[in-house]
């Protein structure tokens, strides 16, 4: 008796969400779980975006700081560099110099940083505040009207303002990143009450918050987990929008991307050791169930593109 292979298939199917209008990505629409091809289908693979900033970004390591000093004086010019020389599929241009702690820019200064870069590249972009939760929903809202009708995904909305941001991104055409903090429940019920304001929930990209390798990253894969099975396994609408992993932002910051070998030289070469922090946490939460990542070292970005070709062929 010959053996049968036993599969397992889900009743549930996540969204498919597609951004952009001249160049356009779709990611999400499988009906199983990550890179379980044998058992479902997945049409799109998962889209990583290359991270920028409306301001030089100081706060980064060098070791990926220097990757990009003769163009991150200048958002629009960054931008391109992303898509000509590192054939970037998306952009995500986080606005932190809103944010009132770093330069405290205006709404008008950021819209005009996103006019330059909407004209710069035509690949989607994604539009992120400075994750402070009164300022962004100031700026979200004028930068949502600038790029109106360029099928952007806008974020990210909070439970303190996404009344505001949800209106802004319905009115404008745009997508949206609904962000919660690391719990299943607070994720479904934000979700819910953005699609109550009559946002398609075919619309939303989740995210549950992030965490690097050796910093909770086991908890993180355990509620992106519990919200892809709960999509699939439990057919719940409200869980199955696409899941965002923004993993730039959380291991650039850590210890261990950027103590110096002098001081720790147990631990190796600073640039390789970033460079492979960053890729096996994405590698991680791709195996969670995240669909569009945000990532910022080029070199990990080829590592992580490499893995999941091996994971879908």
């Amino acid at each position: 008796m010959a053996f049968v292979v036993p599969k397992e298939s889900f009743a549930g199917k996540v969204f498919p969400v597609t951004i952009g209008t001249e160049i356009q990505e779709t990611f999400g629409g499988e009906n199983t779980l990550p890179f379980h091809s044998f058992e479902g289908e997945i049409p799109n693979r998962p889209l990583i975006a290359y991270e920028i900033q409306d301001i030089p970004p100081e706060d980064w390591p060098e070791t990926v700081r220097e990757v990009y000093s003769e163009v991150s004086d200048d958002p629009a010019k960054w931008a391109k560099y992303c898509v000509d020389e590192l054939k970037a599929k998306a952009i995500a241009l986080r606005l932190i110099g809103t944010h009132p702690d770093q330069k405290d820019l205006s709404a008008d200064d950021a819209v005009k940083v996103v006019k330059e870069v909407l004209e710069a590249v035509k690949v989607p972009l994604i539009i992120l505040g400075s994750n402070h939760v009164d300022k962004d929903s100031e700026v979200l809202v004028k930068v949502a009207e600038v790029a109106k009708d360029r099928n952007c995904i806008i974020g990210k909305a909070q439970e303190a303002n996404y009344k505001t941001i949800a209106a802004a991104a319905m009115a404008n055409g745009h997508k949206l990143i609904a962000m919660s903090e690391l719990d299943i429940n607070l994720s479904k019920q934000l979700n819910i009450l953005i699609t109550q304001m009559g946002f398609e929930k075919e619309r939303l990209i989740t995210d549950p918050m992030c965490s690097a390798l050796g910093y909770g990253l086991e908890y993180t894969y355990s509620v992106m987990e519990r919200i892809r099975l709960a999509a699939l396994a439990q057919n719940d609408p409200v869980m199955q929008p696409p899941m965002l992993a923004d993993v730039g932002m959380y291991v650039w910051k850590i210890k261990e991307t950027q103590a110096s070998e002098e001081d720790l030289p147990e631990w190796g070469s600073l640039q390789e050791r970033g460079i492979l922090w960053e890729a096996v946490t994405t590698a991680s939460l791709l195996l969670a169930g995240a669909e569009l990542i945000i990532m910022r070292h080029p070199k990990a970005v080829e590592l992580v593109e490499r893995f999941i070709d091996e994971m879908m062929g």
